[in-house]
């Protein structure tokens, strides 16, 4: 049977995700890329870094895993409620430019996670009722190659704004510029199958028919250990990079941005790949399992980058290792959204967004109190490693079948 590509206004919309997703990495990416600066200018340690990026993520997760966001998307127009999310994650970036404290940032962090913490429960919502199955692979790699380029393109073109200008132009001006992505989203948001709960003909799977499924608790606790490895990175490989590699600012801003970009081409070729494989008849089990578990296993080789002396040697080790992870990442919301269909995708994936990204709370924190403790970023990188093992476990044994599950009604 013939595939049906996607039409001009599906293609339009899955390039506004992309954007946003971009977007929405390089406003996290901006503390990362500014977290020396940060420090020399405010006298902050390493541990006061740490919880900067865990003020971020305690935010993001909690409204999450309590389904709030997850509610908020499925109550009320999903266009919308990503739309206003976007507009204040923006103005948080832009106000962090101009904060005078540590206090002042944190908060505008947590604000910055309030923001955030709708997006991917969107992003679900509007793929599961708005795409197929065979194109969801492929579309799903596209928003995570963005949010995989934005870091990439944030510690490149950041780390050289932040050298010349100072870390304040930098976040304010990209806060501003930011909220120009408003215009055509607005403009061609879905407004189609993506209807609120309550509609007509619409069931919606109560949070208890959720949390009774095990294929939740395996893919929540798969992408905590997935999220600590990536959180780890895009928190800490800038500052590991000037701190214990001794890069300056402008050559860690251009050898910084490669492994993200290793992340998100990966990503989209193995996306691409999945879906080709399973038009053609191949079990969504194994392939979706199959890249997910694979990448993740030999994602564990970035321990070797802390070992590792020459500094050539190691970035291409890391960059491997990026590669690997990326094949990982365009699988995993595919899986959640195959799952849950289209009416229980935006909770599902609030409740499992919100459980894995507590790994953002604990990767920064951890992390910053280690090389605080030790001097230096070996046992860091061991314990990346370590989660990035796990969290195969977890989705190649936890998960059940790559289907559609049965929910029991309440």
């Amino acid at each position: 049977m013939k595939r049906a590509p996607l039409s001009r206004r599906e293609w339009v919309v899955l390039l506004l995700l992309v954007i946003s997703g971009f977007i929405n990495y390089i406003d996290r990416t901006t503390l990362s890329v500014s977290a020396t600066d940060i420090q020399r200018e405010l006298g902050l340690s390493n541990t006061d870094i740490g919880k900067l990026h865990s003020g971020f993520f305690a935010a993001y997760a909690a409204l999450q895993i309590t389904f709030l966001a997850g509610w908020v998307v499925g109550r009320f127009h999903v266009g919308w409620v990503l739309a206003s999310g976007f507009f204040l994650w923006s103005g948080a970036t832009a106000f962090t430019g101009v904060a005078p404290t540590f206090q002042m940032i944190l908060v505008l962090r947590v604000l910055l996670g309030i923001g955030e913490s709708v997006t991917y429960p969107a992003y679900s919502r509007i793929l599961a009722g708005e795409y197929p199955e065979h194109h969801r692979g492929f579309a799903n790699a596209l928003i995570d190659a963005g949010t995989k380029a934005g870091p990439a393109l944030g510690v490149l073109v950041g780390g050289l704004l932040v050298a010349r200008l100072g870390w304040r132009v930098f976040f304010f001006a990209l806060g501003a510029a930011s909220l120009l992505w408003l215009i055509p989203w607005l403009a061609t948001m879905p407004r189609g199958r993506t209807a609120p709960a309550g509609a007509a003909g619409v069931h919606v799977p109560s949070i208890s028919a959720i949390l009774a499924q095990r294929s939740a608790w395996f893919t929540a606790a798969g992408l905590f250990c997935g999220n600590y490895y990536w959180y780890f990175l895009i928190t800490w490989l800038p500052a590991y990079l000037e701190k214990e590699r001794h890069f300056p600012k402008q050559k860690m801003a251009i050898f910084g941005w490669f492994p993200f970009l290793a992340i998100a081409a990966s990503s989209v070729a193995s996306g691409w790949m999945s879906d080709r494989l399973i038009a053609r008849g191949y079990s969504p089990t194994v392939v979706r399992k199959g890249f997910v578990g694979a990448g993740l296993v030999m994602a564990t080789i970035l321990i070797a980058v802390a070992i590792v002396r020459d500094d050539s040697a190691a970035m291409a080790i890391l960059t491997l290792a990026c590669l690997a992870f990326g094949m990982y990442t365009s699988n995993l919301f595919a899986i959640t959204q195959a799952l849950a269909g289209p009416y229980a995708a935006g909770r599902w994936t609030s409740f499992q967004n919100g459980a894995g990204n507590l790994a953002g709370v604990l990767a920064p924190w951890l992390t910053g109190r280690v090389v605080d403790e030790t001097g230096q970023f070996y046992f860091a990188f061991l314990v990346a490693g370590c989660f990035a093992l796990a969290g195969a476990v977890n989705f190649v044994l936890g998960v059940g079948p790559i289907e559609q599950v049965e929910f029991r009604k309440t």
